[in-house]
């Protein structure tokens, strides 16, 4: 083969290619040589002399394509239309074949004639540049498309509409079951030829198929969903109706992967969901209501398939849910009594937060809007007030008070593990509680108690849930119960040093003496309980020793000796065996006043103790009741009673506890804790407010509220009324004030 430009005879040689383009787009057999002469043949009339013909053999192979597919068409409609698919498919399948192998024989042609000519996609979209060559070579094809666009011009255009009819029965017939007069791959074969003949283009590939076919299947098949939905409704059977849609959208889903192009599943399964699901959403909700109250699980699921699709179709059910969950919450702590009123308390809330948790993973697939609705169950449960909203939330004292029991000693029958899971789980309860504050004022009086009275369980646990609430609201929330802990090592530190001086100084005090020493800001202790109280001589020369030794290590520091929280262990010798009992403070200088004298009247007791009436008599009944003493009278009385020892005691333990005294927490003790709270939200606030305004230096009321409230809300959630009291005060202390033009607009007063 020569490449060098010669004379051609275009006719002869035309004659010679188009023989063999019938045997390539027929796909009869072609010999090698004369595909390999065809080849070259088509090289020669694109670069002839003096004149290349590329134009010329264009356009007789583009008029051979026009007469091939015309002849095709006669014979694809030679039988009538119960053939007219099976015939379509057949030479379809044949043509789109021969036209790729045409498409390699005329390779010379595609390359240097016609793609050299067109402009390139960066000039079509960038430039506005004119083709090199005349526009009508600029405007020809590359000789497989040129095959696929005859093809839809004179052969899908004029079959197109009874095309689409038949192969809509077909597919009608295979919706009922019935098997059709075609071959299911011919129908899936037309309908994929729309795509396949446009496949060349750079955009708009699924023009022709979605125009030509997918519209009127779509609207077909919508006419079927109506049909079939208002046979379903019938039966007036919501769980059934639900059970029947959800199957047909897996059948059309699935008739949809065997006919249709992957671009219509989703528009055919939205064309369902719209006339099934969407037009029907109130005879779907009209059992919403049981279906959540009963749990039933299945029907709940396919109810949360078919509407997740639907745009705000989800909402009634979610509401319904959240009502749910509400009432099984409120329902779960409704009327709790009882010393374990807190472990009943957390404990069915967390059932409750478990139980519809899971539900919500098994049913609803964990879906956001679903988990949204348990947190705002659990949080309006949780902040629940009693009695219309007279009655105070319980929630944060309970929850503290289920802490404390875990964590002291008295936790009997549960291991470490299960301590710390419990603790744990503690913590979701605890990121729901508006009143954050209020849980904190009583855990750190109960750490406060178990610290002091020795009652800890486990430092180790009580560290691990302090980090888990630094976790939940930051380091200032749980920087005081930080505190307190170093406090403890502190003081075991000090200790240490003061039986060094002690020793040091040779000085013998004839008891064994240990002491706290806590910071007044830290601890939750208070200086309103302070009681007077005249000290035991036994104890006068050790407190005396120890003010001493720590006044000369630290200058300015005042000492407050809180004797109601301390507590002491006496050795009871005037029995038949010896015991050892651990008492507090008061219940110690009552017995000590014994020593000498076996009956005492409560009259002189008190005179000599200078104790209360009320701290008096609660400790000479804890004595009394725990039989280490006995009076002469049933009801004991300030003036006239009398106590005197009880020689005959008796106890199976030598070493015990008496703690009836401080068991129990007085009503008043929760009402002074619940006031103190107030007073601090009250500094908070104004703290907030001077920051604020200090930094904006000038802010209208509502900004103000707002940020106040933003910066409040971890640790409370505090009422305008009474953040508009602390603006009130702070402009009575000139901190801030109203800007001249306006009353609603405040100014920082530097």
């Amino acid at each position: 083969m020569s490449l060098k430009p010669r004379l051609v005879d275009f006719n002869s040689t035309w004659g010679a290619i188009k023989e063999t383009i019938t045997g390539v787009i027929t796909l009869d057999h072609v010999p090698r040589t004369v595909w390999n002469d065809r080849f070259s043949d088509v090289y020669s009339l694109c670069v002839a002399h003096p004149e290349p013909l590329a134009d010329r053999l264009y356009a007789e192979t583009k008029q051979y394509l026009i007469d091939h597919v015309a002849h095709l068409l006669e014979k694809v409609q030679a039988d009538g239309d119960h053939c007219l698919i099976k015939n379509y498919f057949h030479y379809w399948s044949q043509y789109s074949v021969g036209s790729q192998y045409l498409h390699s024989l005329y390779l010379y042609l595609n390359q240097q004639h016609i793609k050299s000519h067109k402009m390139s996609d960066a000039e079509i979209i960038y430039g506005n540049g004119e083709p090199s060559n005349s526009s009508a070579t600029a405007d020809q094809m590359e000789i497989g498309e040129l095959a696929l666009q005859v093809w839809q011009t004179n052969m899908i255009w004029p079959l197109g509409h009874r095309l689409v009819k038949l192969l809509l029965e077909a597919i009608d017939l295979d919706r009922a079951g019935k098997p059709p007069a075609i071959h299911l791959d011919a129908v899936r074969g037309t309908i994929l030829s729309l795509v396949e003949v446009q496949a060349y283009r750079k955009k708009s590939q699924l023009q022709l198929y979605a125009e030509l076919f997918e519209g009127p299947f779509l609207d077909a098949s919508g006419e079927h969903f109506k049909r079939d939905a208002a046979l379903l409704l019938q039966e007036k059977n919501v769980s059934l109706y639900m059970d029947k849609v959800k199957g047909k959208i897996d059948e059309e889903l699935y008739r949809a992967r065997r006919f249709l192009h992957a671009s219509s599943l989703s528009k055919v399964t939205s064309r369902c969901e719209q006339h099934m699901v969407a037009e029907h959403l109130q005879f779907l909700y009209s059992e919403c209501t049981n279906m959540v109250k009963y749990e039933k699980k299945k029907d709940l699921a396919n109810m949360y398939e078919l509407l997740k699709s639907v745009t705000d179709a989800l909402v009634v059910l979610v509401d319904t849910v959240f009502d749910h969950i509400k009432n099984q919450g409120l329902a779960a702590i409704h009327n709790l009594q009882g010393d374990t009123l807190h472990i009943q308390f957390v404990e069915n809330l967390l059932a409750v937060y478990k139980k519809y948790k899971e539900l919500i993973k098994e049913v609803f697939k964990s879906d956001q809007n679903f988990m949204g609705a348990l947190d705002k169950a659990c949080n309006s449960v949780i902040n629940h007030r009693p009695n219309e909203g007279r009655s105070p939330c319980r929630s944060p004292e309970l929850l503290a008070k289920y802490c404390d029991a875990l964590l002291k000693k008295s936790s009997k029958g549960i291991s470490e593990t299960e301590v710390d899971e419990k603790l744990s789980e503690s913590i979701i309860i605890f990121k729901y509680i508006d009143d954050k504050d209020i849980f904190q004022k009583f855990y750190s009086r109960s750490l406060a108690k178990r610290l002091i009275h020795q009652q800890t369980q486990s430092m180790d646990a009580e560290e691990a849930m302090i980090n888990r609430l630094k976790q939940a609201c930051g380091y200032e929330f749980t920087s005081k119960l930080h505190r307190m802990f170093t406090d403890m090592s502190v003081s075991a530190d000090l200790n240490n040093k003061f039986q060094e001086f002690t020793k040091s100084e040779e000085i013998e005090l004839g008891i064994n003496f240990g002491i706290y020493v806590l910071q007044a800001g830290a601890w939750p202790l208070g200086q309103a309980v302070v009681t007077p109280f005249a000290l035991p001589q036994q104890l006068e020369k050790s407190v005396q020793m120890f003010e001493t030794f720590y006044h000369n290590r630290f200058n300015g520091r005042k000492l407050t000796w809180l004797h109601h929280l301390c507590q002491a262990e006496l050795k009871l010798g005037y029995l038949k065996k010896p015991y050892v009992v651990t008492v507090q403070t008061f219940q110690m200088a009552i017995l000590l006043l014994f020593e000498k004298t076996d009956q005492l009247s409560c009259k002189e007791i008190r005179e000599t103790l200078q104790l209360n009436s009320e701290q008096f008599k609660r400790h000479a009944v804890s004595l009394v009741d725990s039989k280490l003493l006995l009076a002469n009278a049933e009801e004991i009385d300030e003036t006239e009673t009398v106590l005197r020892l009880n020689m005959d005691y008796l106890n199976k333990r030598t070493k015990f506890r008496i703690t009836a005294a401080i068991q129990k927490e007085a009503p008043h003790e929760v009402e002074q804790t619940i006031n103190s709270v107030e007073e601090d939200r009250k500094m908070y606030l104004q703290a907030a407010i001077v920051r604020i305004m200090k930094s904006r230096k000038v802010l209208k009321h509502n900004l103000l509220i707002q940020e106040v409230y933003a910066q409040s809300k971890v640790s409370f959630a505090p009422s305008v009324p009474l953040i508009k009291k602390c603006i009130e005060s702070l402009i009575d202390k000139q901190y801030i004030e109203r800007t001249p033009h306006s009353s609603e607009e405040y100014s920082y007063v530097a």
